[in-house]
């Protein structure tokens, strides 16, 4: 996996730390071949692989399903999972301490999961989903317990305008006493996307406040979409 450790390493982390602070999500460019978007799709239907799989429709989180994969990960999802997380804990602890609030995230992701784990925290979190025409994902946001990493990981699997038309991945932002602002984004296939899972700090004439923030993805007019979301904490269930 010394490629994609290597990607990871290669990048502009000063810019993509101001992004984060600034806006709260950044692109990352090209993070994995095509021929690792092939095969984690292909890997949809090893049931093997994954420990729950959800039907979107019968919860109303929208229309499509995901499958939550099962320890221990594949090894290129859990080199990205240990890789990435020591470049973004320190943006969360920035975050934390502007806002005032007592914590501070371990710089290594094996001592995020041990904390997990502590809190009964204990089933993978990483999950692979999948949109056919009409499909969409309602606004949410991944926590799944009281231990929770706040910056989370999307991984486009298929290319906008090729294999799939629409399904925009969909950013809003709750900003205090204003209407909500949507961003929309379409990375390319084997793009990544970094963004905040619940909120990132503000500052305003009185000092920091929290802007919180939801995901989903707009409707998928046709074809087919796959991502992989790689959230760095455990859950309960």
């Amino acid at each position: 996996m010394s490629t994609i450790v290597q990607k990871i390493e290669a990048l502009d982390w000063p810019a993509l730390t101001e992004a984060m602070h600034q806006k709260g999500y950044d692109t990352l460019s090209n993070l994995l071949t095509n021929e690792q978007c092939e095969a984690l799709k292909a890997s949809y239907d090893t049931s093997a692989f994954y420990r729950k799989t959800v039907t979107m429709a019968r919860y109303r989180f929208g229309l499509g399903e995901y499958k939550y994969f099962n320890y221990p990960l594949p090894d290129l999802i859990q080199t990205i999972r240990e890789t990435l997380y020591p470049y973004l804990a320190p943006i969360a602890n920035t975050w934390f301490k502007v806002l005032n609030i007592d914590t501070v995230f371990p710089l290594t992701h094996a001592e995020l999961v041990k904390q997990c784990h502590q809190n009964g925290q204990t089933k993978a979190t990483v999950l692979i989903l999948k949109y056919g025409t009409g499909g969409f994902n309602t606004l949410h946001q991944d926590l799944y317990g009281d231990v929770y990493f706040p910056i989370q990981l999307v991984l486009f699997l298929n290319e906008p305008n090729k294999d799939y038309f629409g399904g925009e991945f969909v950013l809003t932002q709750q900003i205090p006493r204003a209407q909500s602002k949507a961003i929309v984004v379409s990375p390319q296939k084997g793009d990544g996307l970094i963004f905040t899972t619940n909120f990132k700090p503000e500052k305003g004439t009185k000092g920091y406040y929290r802007i919180f923030m939801k995901h989903g993805v707009s409707e998928v007019k046709a074809g087919e979409r796959h991502t992989l979301g790689i959230i760095f904490h455990d859950a309960i269930s």
